[in-house]
């Protein structure tokens, strides 16, 4: 009878006792419709658009930023996110009418990476992963992809070296960005006093490391190329766990035992989204570049002065030794403004004065960390 009673009450919500719907529930029924009706009239307008202007990739971008900021200004009940993640697939399906956007990342499926794509360009653009951030921009590079995406910077280990030396000598440009908050789970079918070794890439076992060695110190750790892999392994061998997320455990069908065990818990993975074209103007944006100086004193610290000059702030520098050229360095500098700015302009080209080789690497919109 208690069965009996609950499922009635579950139901009193959605009908009345002789099964007709309530005034609540025929007004969600309204609204659905003219929400439907709305974004269908949305499609309309946007692709006749896309194919007025040529269904330009930056399009897609400048779309995606605009839906970034109509989200920050919901009141709620729904979050930002949750706003953000409505108008990324209804934006997605919309380009999808035209021509899908191709985009590349450093593969498996479910690796952060895979999970960073949908969050940037949503469920219906075309993923393709690959084997290596180098193979991603080789990708764009091609035209096989309109877009790449390669991680940059982890809060907790710093720099991804293999994606700045690419960015180094190659052509395309960022033109967008990704700070993705990270959440390591363990993942494994079987108790936690079971578990004989861990599958991970080295960055999760750093990100851990603490929460490791306080409860699972005397298992071995074992490096695989990916999470997604990590998960695969805890899926088929008894007694096996990976650290990996929440979604390539629901991928590869192994529980998760413990939740957010990454040591810090700001842990964000920054993203950049690389193409043939710097990112539009949208006065929240961020410039990078590249430059080479002489070797001698006091020359980095004039550098940095013109950015002071120009009242540019940095929110980022970072050297790296040229590979094969010892005592050379290159250093990629991060600072807020678009490229196209007065003050910016003015700082490139005393800046180029200065330098032996200088490259910018795009502009794009700021955005805040997602997931």
């Amino acid at each position: 009878m208690a069965k009996k009673k609950n499922a009635s009450a579950k139901g009193s919500s959605h009908a009345t006792a002789d099964g007709s719907k309530t005034p609540a529930q025929r007004q969600i029924d309204k609204l659905d419709r003219e929400i439907l009706a709305s974004i269908n009239r949305r499609a309309e307008l946007a692709v006749s658009r896309a194919v007025a202007d040529g269904a330009t990739p930056l399009g897609l971008q400048a779309a995606l930023e605009h839906a970034t900021a109509i989200a920050a200004t919901t009141k709620g009940p729904l979050s930002a996110d949750a706003i953000r993640s409505v108008f990324r697939e209804i934006i997605s399906g919309t380009q999808a009418a035209v021509k899908a956007p191709t985009v590349a990342y450093l593969g498996p499926e479910f690796t952060y990476s895979h999970l960073a794509a949908i969050e940037r360009f949503g469920q219906s653009a075309v993923l393709v992963p690959v084997a290596t951030i180098a193979a991603v921009f080789e990708e764009v590079e091609r035209g096989q992809a309109n877009f790449g995406l390669v991680p940059i910077e982890n809060s907790t280990d710093g720099r991804v070296a293999d994606a700045l030396e690419c960015l180094a000598r190659s052509p395309v440009k960022i033109c967008g960005e990704v700070p993705l908050r990270i959440r390591h789970c363990l993942l494994a079918n079987c108790s936690r006093n079971e578990i004989k070794q861990i599958y991970s890439k080295r960055q999760p076992f750093s990100q851990c490391r603490n929460w490791l060695s306080q409860h699972l110190a005397d298992v071995p750790l074992i490096e695989v190329a990916s999470s997604a892999e990590a998960a695969r392994k805890a899926a088929d061998e008894q007694g096996s766990a990976a650290i990996a997320s929440e979604q390539a455990g629901v991928n590869h069908v192994v529980a998760v035992l413990v939740r957010g065990i990454e040591d810090n818990a700001d842990n964000v993975t920054r993203f950049a989204v690389i193409g043939q074209e710097s990112g539009l103007k949208t006065g929240n944006d961020k410039t990078s570049l590249v430059f080479e100086i002489d070797h001698q004193p006091g020359a980095l610290a004039d550098a940095m002065g013109i950015f002071k000059k120009q009242r540019l702030n940095m929110t980022w520098i970072e050297s790296f030794p040229l590979p094969g050229q010892r005592g050379r360095y290159v250093f990629f500098v991060e600072f807020q403004g678009h490229a196209t700015e007065l003050r910016a302009r003015k700082a490139l080209a005393a800046l180029e004065k200065r330098a032996v080789r200088l490259t910018v690497l795009g502009s794009y919109a700021q955005a805040e960390p997602i997931g």
